[in-house]
Formats: C-alpha cells, structure tokens, sequence
C-alpha cells in the first residue's frame, strides 16, 4: 500500500494521493519546521476508525485529528498528514526520519526506540466474543488454556497476550491482516469467524451498537494510553508544545468537547433500542428514504441526519403524535408547521420536507457563533426545545464562565432550564432541558448507525467539518 498525503491546513483538509517522496537521504536529518517556514509538520499516521477517520465523501474527522488541528494552529504550520497500513509502519516513519511525529490509535510501547508524548487518553483493555460462543467462562488466566485470541501483530496488547501465552502455554494467539482494524475484526468476531478477540472497551462500545452479537469475555487487567510518538531524543520544543496544547485543552474544557465528540455518547442506547433501530431500518424506513434524501439535498443537509430527527421523534410512523400534540414523521408543532409552509403534518413529504427547512433554519441561525459539529448538537437542542431555550442555556453558560459554543458545557446546563429562577430569568416557562439532552444524544447514536448502513446519497455531512479532498 502507498502512503497517501494528507494537509491539513486551518481546519481545510486537501487529499494529494500518489507515492510519498523520501524526506530525506540516508545519514540526513528531517527538515526543522520549527525553523524553517517553509517546511511543514510531517504525522505518519494509520487511519484508525476512533484517532483519525475519512468517511465515503473524504472528509476526516477523529479524537486525534481534532487535537493535530489544534498543534497546527498553535505552530501556524501546515500539517501533512501521510497515511500508513499500519501503527508499526507509521511508528518506523518517524524512527527512519520520514516525518516529525506519528499518530492514530497508538499506544505507549517500550519496545520502540521513540519518545512518548502525554497521554492523550486512557486505555482499557478486553477479550471479547460473540453471544454465540458459550464455552466455558473466563474469570481468570488459567480459563484461557486451549482457547484462541486474534489481536493485531506488534502492538501493546499483542505482547500483553503474549505474555499470558507463556503462562498458559496452550493458548493460541492469532494475527489478523495488517490493514484490518478492531471495528472489522469484532464484526468477523460477531459472525463466529473467531474464538475470542483482544482489543480497547472503546473499540467494543462502538461497535456494540451496529452488532449485537459482541459479549465482553473478560476485562484485562493492564491499561495503556494513546500517545504519540516523536524521535528519541529529538525537538524538545515539539514535545513541551504538545504537552501544554494538552495541558490547556484540560483548563479550556476543549479536552472534555473533543472527548464527548467521539466517545461519551456512545453509551447512550441500550442493547434494546439499537436492535428496533435495526429492524426499523429494513421496513420502515425504505418508505421514506427518498423523501429525506431530497430534503438533504434541498437544504445541504446529510439525509441520515434528518431520517436519525424523525426517527427519534416518531420511530418512523406518519400518524405518530406526542401528548402535547406535536404530529406526523418530524413531531412539529402547530406554529412551526405554519411557518414551515406544512398544512398536513401527517403528510410524509410535507412533514420531512418542514423539519428539514426548519433544521436548516435553525443551523443558519448559530453559523459563525458556533463551529461543526457542536453547531448541529445544538441545533438538535433547540430542534425540540427551541431556539430562545437554547439561547438562555448557552447565555447561562456564559455566565459561568464556560464555554457557549461547545456542546459538552450546554448539555451540563440545558437540565437546569426546568428550574423556576431560569424561566422567569429569560421568560421561556420551566423547560424540559434535560430531554432535549437524551434526544440529542441519541440521534447522533442512530447517525452513526445510519452512516453504517446507508450510503450518503448528496447533501453534505454536516456533522463533520467541511475539508473536503481534492479530486
């Protein structure tokens, strides 16, 4: 596989694919971007489904590619992001001086001859296997005697399993293809392909929402972090930049925003709504898929999102209606009907067609206030709450010193919007505000099931920032 070239440059991606030139000669050192402005900061990095991801429209979007924005932003430096089939091919760029630093799902590891940055997140480990898979329990090493683990070859973890194979010594270790990740191996996992798979809980939380078939076996004991890796003993000043972008991501909340951007609201869906989201996938929503296909298009709005809206609001039925009278596919109400140019809200197409119009009025509305994807969390929120509620919550927020334009801060202050002292505060009446929370987190759980299951079809993925590639 050739490495493909990626630059991120203030939050715009650009996509140049071909063969990556060597940086350098044998014996020569990498360029200095810190003293050259003209050479930029070189991330070997493995496009990891939960560090660093590109969906079907090259769009890139991730944990870790969050915080490499914020490293170019603090250096005012292009950053080239060159992409590699795997964590140890992208760690050897950097020990071979092919770029400055590498990145996407890797973990602390002793055996490279690299230095470590801070931890940007925690790691917990376990063995997982499908519902199918009745042997016998594991509660201890010992259960693993004549059992088969598949975990990625030269990673933390294998030497993890490797270790317990010496102590059990009829353990079966198995590698997968290098350019398989974790989230295609728990589906082979799910299909009974494998006995007992090695990977991150996270890994196992997202996956568990588009397969049901997936139990946790047995939490191991070891934990790690995801890092990144610099050259050994080389540019101090990047790893004391790294750490205070860390450092000042933990006092700015930005560490908190990026952390419920990718991971908190996984947990959100029980194992019971994910398996009639599933089920209304193949009979309902076929019904309506051409109607919010058009209303993306017609509004720049990714139609997943909107059909995620409806589903939420009405589990896809046409005659559905709340106990405070809201109607049809989309739930709107009298008022926002009429300004919607609705006159059935049991009509689909008129229905769909309404809440997309609203949706994108009210996204218009915090365009320039708040950056993507906070912007369309927030949206939601006011989707069900509407626009003044949300605008006391974001004003509340201010006022204590945080962050309005970040989801993470608004969800924490929407549920006090019910308190009496906030209502005649901003005039809005007692307010549902913890509700509009749920809501919101769950539709981003159905779109992400929906992104899964259906192709993007035109409009735009809203979601994600906008840095398309280049053709």
């Amino acid at each position: 596989m050739r490495p493909v070239k990626v630059s991120i440059v203030g939050g715009i991606t650009l996509l140049a694919v071909g063969v990556f030139l060597a940086l350098t000669t044998s014996g020569d050192r990498l360029p200095n971007y810190n003293t050259d402005s003209n050479v930029r900061l070189l991330v070997a990095t493995h496009i990891d489904p939960l560090g660093i991801r590109e969906d079907e429209g090259g769009t890139y979007s991730g944990f870790e590619y969050d915080y490499l924005k914020l490293l170019g932003k603090r250096l005012n430096r292009k950053v080239e992001v060159i992409k590699y089939p795997n964590t140890t091919s992208a760690i050897n760029a950097v020990i071979d001086g092919q770029a400055h630093l590498a990145a996407g799902g890797l973990t602390r590891d002793a055996r490279y001859p690299v230095s470590w940055t801070a931890a940007l997140r925690k790691v917990d480990y376990v063995l997982v296997r499908g519902r199918g898979n009745e042997r016998a329990e594991i509660s201890q090493e010992k259960d693993l005697a004549g059992r088969s683990i598949m975990v990625r070859a030269d990673t933390y973890l294998a030497g993890v399993i490797k270790d317990i194979q010496r102590r059990v010594p009829t353990l079966k270790i198995v590698h997968p293809a290098t350019n398989r990740n974790d989230q295609e191996l728990l589906k082979q996992l799910a299909e009974g392909h494998i006995d007992l798979l090695a990977t991150e809980k996270v890994q196992f939380d997202h996956a568990s929402r588009s397969v049901s078939d997936l139990v946790i076996a047995w939490d191991l004991p070891q934990t790690n972090s995801v890092a990144w890796a610099l050259p050994a003993g080389y540019d101090a000043g990047l790893m004391r930049i790294i750490d205070e972008i860390l450092d000042d991501a933990d006092k700015s909340g930005d560490r908190a925003s990026i952390e419920d951007r990718y991971f908190v609201y996984v947990r959100r869906l029980t194992a019971k709504d994910i398996s009639l989201f599933r089920s209304r996938i193949k009979t309902h929503l076929p019904k309506y898929e051409e109607e919010f296909v058009l209303a993306g298009s017609t509004y720049k709005l990714d139609w997943r999102y909107i059909a995620a809206i409806s589903y939420q609001e009405s589990l896809w039925e046409e005659s559905a209606k709340s106990y405070t009278g809201v109607l049809g596919l989309m739930m709107l109400t009298t008022d926002t009907a009429a300004r919607m140019g609705v006159r059935d809200r049991t009509n689909p197409v008129q229905a769909i067609m309404g809440g997309s119009r609203y949706l994108a009025e009210l996204r218009q509305n915090l365009e320039g206030q708040v950056p993507d994807p906070d912007r369309m969390w927030m949206v939601t929120a006011a989707y069900n709450i509407g626009p003044a509620s949300l605008e006391a919550a974001r004003k509340i927020t201010h006022m204590q010193g945080k962050n309005d334009a970040s989801w993470a801060d608004i969800k924490a202050i929407l549920p006090t919007l019910s308190d009496p002292s906030n209502a005649r505060r901003f005039n809005t009446g007692p307010i549902r505000g913890g509700e509009a929370v749920i809501m919101t987190e769950n539709i981003r759980n159905y779109y992400d099931l929906l992104r899964e299951a259906r192709p993007m079809k035109g409009g735009i993925p809203v979601l994600l920032e906008t840095t398309k590639t280049d053709p």
